[in-house]
């Protein structure tokens, strides 16, 4: 895609974009396509459950196994260790914040493709990460959320070591 903007990720985001698709390409494509050859070969396919699913299968990975292309093309690895500026919120950084109830957050921004809000690691392109980019410990620093804006507190900003 001409327009696809740079993917930002880290050494082990891109690893395991790399690990996903080389296990769908060397492992998972080829053993299917043998199970529809086999199920080709046995007659009518209109109603062979294995032919029918074996191919709706093969489209799936051979869409996944073109986004994990595109996605790896368009990826700019950095690691988070190798900022130069640890004293604001960049790529990577692990982050606590605070709510004006004084509620506590921790957040590690990094790839869009390797967030999981669940375990605290956010988007580099998400509206808080966007909110909190180059803000300083102390920084207030308020994001527009659906109920409406929060405003949180920068308390500590950390990289991992080198």
């Amino acid at each position: 895609m001409a327009g696809e903007k740079t993917n930002i990720i880290s050494p082990a985001g891109y690893a395991a974009l790399r690990s996903e698709y080389d296990v769908l390409l060397g492992d998972e494509r080829p053993k299917l396509v043998e199970v529809i050859s086999w199920a080709a070969g046995n007659g009518d396919r209109s109603e062979n459950g294995d032919y029918i699913y074996g191919r709706k299968r093969l489209r799936e990975i051979d869409r996944r196994l073109s986004f994990l292309a595109r996605r790896m093309k368009a990826a700019r690895v950095v690691d988070p260790a190798e900022q130069p500026d640890k004293s604001r919120i960049w790529f990577g950084a692990t982050v606590e914040l605070a709510d004006d109830d004084d509620t506590r957050r921790i957040v590690t921004l990094v790839g869009d493709d390797e967030a999981e809000a669940g375990e605290g690691r956010i988007g580099w392109n998400s509206p808080l990460a966007r909110a909190l980019r180059g803000a300083a410990i102390g920084d207030l620093r308020t994001v527009q959320l659906p109920a409406g804006p929060k405003e949180w507190e920068v308390m500590t900003v950390s990289y991992p070591a080198a």
